[in-house]
């Protein structure tokens, strides 16, 4: 990519992209005749992934019993160790999980919270989570303290601050975002982790965009557990995912499914959760060649480069704001939607619904901070010709 921050507002319709975004968008099977600026919400498959995630069902299904019993132990390790050296993680540190969610159930439901326990998150926190969070906290009559962060975010050194200043010795855990869905920023992981640490609290990460999206090593964050997809920026098969945990934070973590090896270490006792379709785990390192194919690190870099470029010229042609600056968005960005329309779900899931509807255009729209708002997510099938067809419909629609 070779949009520079200087010129990007100002890149004129006819440039091509010199990425060739539809030489790329044939690696997917995704339909040719739409717009399709959600690969955040849950990720696209590609035929290479799928075709080797088709490999693994057959080899499967030809001798289940040998397979499940003798086959898959040693695969599935093997894949979690390509996983976790792509993470810069230890093997033995990392286990498959079918989603972030699933991931991050199975940590807080093994936590122990009594009376009066406090866990912060922020307003970013993902609404699975909060769910989830309400779920362990009520019952125990612990409390969920909110951080207040709102859009637009500028500052990381604030957000550390407030998490800071709530931070108590009632407060037993510390939940933040790596990449926030609502938002698509990017939270300052490692110094919230600092604060944390410092007073004794642990850190979980929800980091469900970060993999594929942000270069991770994730040992070196200082946290003590962090959750990822490899079904979304990786591009791994859907029920791809999974969970570090640092080596003296696995004793008493145990999966949301307890089965045959309870007891006999973290990685028995999530690896064996009953017979399930373990293919879509045993695709990742397929995912992880593909998106070293696309160029990695370069293909991280374009994304970002893109959606930085995107979510400035979308603000300009709306008049209104992205929802923080430029280096606190990965491969995707938000723009604030204009008008008086009403920041509530049914306006945003209508305004959805119409961009399918009438223009085939696939974005993510959602209310948050007292405003709606459009998040547009990057791909190596995506280019700036999309991006203005979403800019067309958006201006016709609220502007007109």
């Amino acid at each position: 990519m070779t949009i520079s921050r200087a010129d990007a507002s100002g890149l004129a319709r006819n440039v091509p992209d010199p990425w060739d975004a539809a030489r790329h968008r044939a690696l997917w099977p995704l339909e040719p005749d739409m717009t399709f600026l959600n690969h955040g919400s849950y990720g696209a498959c590609p035929h290479a992934v799928l075709a080797a995630q088709d490999e693994w069902r057959r080899r499967l299904e030809r001798q289940p019993c040998t397979f499940i019993n003798r086959t898959l132990p040693r695969a599935l390790r093997e894949a979690a160790a390509d996983l976790a050296a792509f993470l810069q993680a230890r093997a033995e540190d990392v286990v498959f999980v079918e989603n972030t969610t699933s991931g991050i159930n199975a940590i807080l439901r093994s936590l122990r919270f009594g009376p009066g326990d406090e866990v912060v998150v922020t307003d970013h926190v993902y609404n699975a989570v909060r769910n989830t969070l309400r779920f362990v906290l009520e019952p125990v009559d612990a409390r969920l303290v909110v951080v207040p962060i709102g859009l637009p975010m500028t500052s990381p050194a604030a957000v550390v601050d407030a998490i800071a200043a709530v931070i108590t010795d009632r407060t037993r855990l510390v939940l933040v975002d790596h990449v926030a869905s609502v938002s698509a920023v990017r939270f300052p992981v490692a110094e919230i982790a600092a604060v944390a640490r410092a007073r004794g609290v642990p850190v979980l990460v929800d980091g469900a965009h970060a993999p594929g999206m942000l270069d991770l090593d994730v040992p070196a964050l200082g946290v003590d557990w962090y959750v990822g997809n490899v079904h979304k920026w990786l591009c791994g098969p859907k029920g791809s995912a999974f969970l570090w945990a640092r080596a003296d934070r696995q004793t008493g973590l145990h999966p949301t499914v307890i089965s045959h090896d309870l007891g006999k270490g973290f990685t028995a006792e999530f690896d064996k959760i009953g017979t399930r379709d373990a293919s879509a785990w045993l695709a990742v390192p397929a995912a992880l060649a593909f998106h070293q194919q696309l160029g990695g690190t370069v293909l991280r870099q374009r994304n970002h480069e893109l959606a930085v470029a995107a979510g400035r010229r979308l603000a300009e042609r709306l008049t209104t704001e992205t929802g923080a600056a430029e280096e606190l968005f990965g491969s995707m960005a938000t723009i604030r939607l204009p008008g008086r329309q009403p920041a509530d779900r049914p306006t945003a899931d209508a305004l959805k619904a119409w961009l399918w509807d009438t223009h085939r255009i696939e974005a993510h729209v959602m209310p948050f901070a007292g405003a709606l708002w459009v998040r547009i997510s990057i791909q190596a099938y995506n280019d700036m010709a999309d991006v203005d067809r979403l800019g067309d419909a958006l201006t016709a629609r609220l502007l007109a």
